[in-house]
């Protein structure tokens, strides 16, 4: 069995519904109660024009990680996500396997940890609400250094409840 972490990020459509929706997705991806950290919005990277909601998850499941990707890019394809959509275009959801135990890993389109997560502070925030004591698997670096050396953005708490 794996702990994983798993980003969740929306900006297109009726971004609550898909958040609520990967939420219960991932509670069927999970052998135990999905952790889920707060919603937090955020200005667009790259492509994207429109603000994104983002937070994390922490799951425990059966699945290698090779299936469990698998499964994240079909459900995001079910929420209308275009797989060939530029990178860092407007999306409904986007689900990225983050951490997958300390597993340290390149497997074709698959690399844990995530390559950019430590520059992706509508990551890391999240992330430090759920697992405050998440230390980087290459690097061994705290979650607060993570943060304090990742780029400034604006990432603002909301009350959404997903």
């Amino acid at each position: 069995m794996g702990t994983v972490v798993i980003a969740a990020g929306t900006n297109l459509g009726d971004r609550e519904s898909h958040l609520k929706k990967a939420s219960a997705f991932l509670e069927t991806l999970s052998v135990t109660s999905v952790v889920k950290s707060p919603v937090y919005e955020t200005d667009p990277v790259g492509a994207a024009d429109q603000p994104f909601l983002n937070c994390v998850a922490k799951i425990e499941t059966k699945s290698d990680p090779q299936t469990l990707l698998s499964a994240l890019k079909k459900f995001e394809v079910s929420c209308g996500r275009d797989p060939d959509a530029p990178r860092w275009s407007n999306r409904p959801i986007d689900l990225d396997i983050i951490t997958f135990d300390n597993l340290i890993l390149a497997e074709g389109a698959l690399t844990i940890p995530h390559p950019s997560y430590c520059e992706r502070r509508f990551v890391l925030i999240p992330l430090h609400d759920i697992l405050p004591d998440f230390r980087d698997p290459e690097t061994g670096a705290d979650i607060s250094t993570l943060i304090s050396r990742s780029p400034q953005m604006r990432v603002f708490k909301t009350n959404v409840k997903w």
